[in-house]
């Protein structure tokens, strides 16, 4: 990615940033949501915050987790230690959290993994397989709660239903893309050369020679995807249980807010179920970080679980800690990281 492109995408978000910011506080008592604030237990705070670190980590488990299986399988060699695959997902957050629909957190993070000196077939493989399990068990949600909660998800989601329907509908589409890929590699790669072709015709796009290889090696890192995880079926389901844990993880964190607050009224289920939905809903728009939509669908879902003064209070921390707490410690990991690179390139010179 160039210096230039990515100097546009922090603008970007940080002007969504100020803009939500503003349209939050506009015309609201700062001192009552200050006193509010104060409020919040730091019995249920840490907690809430560990469950916020455990949603990165898990990430950076199961990378760690997939690339040792693999070399393991391969050649006898460990991979990558835990602790630099929980920064590959710290760096993957930060990337993702200030670029549209998440779409730039994948490519730094096989960026680090290649120079770190993993083969990029085995890179790309894990990385699928994470993604592939990230949406798949999101999906699995999403119809559970339309299938089994129905009722109480259009009564608490009221005109945010449909944005509902949107974002579950979104995600189902991109699972079926993603297999119709694995499976069908063929059919994928002539509807995407027929789109390419249409979109030439229209002048949206230029011709390009090199967009038709992009998009065949693309589809050949999938194909490279599903024949490992033919032959891991065990490694799979056991991914699928990790990613679980780790989306129910920013659902749970959400209630640890509600009892921080001490209020009483609302079930765990209701808090947990209400959150995934919000999460589900937003979790495809072409936003960085989803921001402005996910607060405003917050204040509609949960005005009746944080009643009182505690609604705004409320998102401020739980997206507070699961969005933006996050990002300013994967901002940290980033510097870090890039530090010790800079070190090492003097450290290389020096010597030589």
């Amino acid at each position: 990615m160039s210096g230039k492109k990515r100097a546009l995408q922090i603008i970007l978000f940080l002007v969504i940033m100020l803009m939500t910011f503003y349209a939050l506080f506009s015309g609201r008592d700062l001192t009552k949501i200050s006193h509010a604030l104060a409020e919040m237990s730091p019995l249920y705070l840490l907690p809430a915050a560990a469950l916020a670190v455990f949603f990165v980590c898990a990430e950076g488990y199961m990378i760690w987790y997939l690339l040792r299986s693999m070399k393991a399988h391969k050649n006898g060699g460990k991979g990558s230690s835990l602790f630099r695959c929980i920064q590959y997902s710290f760096i993957g957050f930060f990337y993702s959290g200030i670029t549209p629909s998440a779409t730039g957190g994948q490519p730094v993070q096989l960026y680090y993994m290649n120079k770190d000196g993993n083969r990029g077939s085995d890179s790309t493989v894990v990385l699928m397989t994470v993604a592939v399990a990230y949406k798949f068990v999101l999906v699995v949600i999403g119809l559970g709660i339309l299938l089994f909660w129905h009722v109480p998800l259009i009564k608490e989601t009221g005109k945010y239903f449909p944005l509902y329907l949107l974002g579950l509908a979104l995600n189902v589409i991109l699972v079926i893309v993603i297999l119709g890929v694995m499976l069908f590699p063929q059919v994928i790669l002539k509807a995407a050369l027929f789109f390419e072709n249409l979109f030439i015709r229209m002048k949206l796009w230029k011709p390009s020679e090199k967009r038709e290889e992009k998009i065949q090696a693309f589809i050949d890192s999938y194909q490279n995807a599903v024949v490992w995880l033919k032959a891991h079926k065990g490694k799979l389901a056991f991914i699928v249980l990790v990613t679980f844990l780790q989306r129910c993880s920013v659902f749970v964190l959400t209630y640890m807010v509600y009892l921080g607050f001490g209020l009483e009224g609302s079930g765990a289920m209701r808090v947990i179920l209400l959150q995934a939905s919000v999460y589900i809903a937003v979790d495809m728009l072409p936003l960085p970080g989803a921001q402005g939509i996910t607060e405003m669908m917050y204040q509609a879902v949960f005005a009746h679980v944080f009643t009182g003064t505690y609604l705004l209070p409320s998102m401020l921390v739980s997206r507070g800690i699961n969005f933006y707490f996050l990002l300013v410690m994967s901002l940290l990991v980033v510097v870090a990281v890039r530090v010790r690179e800079k070190r090492g390139q003097c450290g290389v010179i020096a010597a030589s």
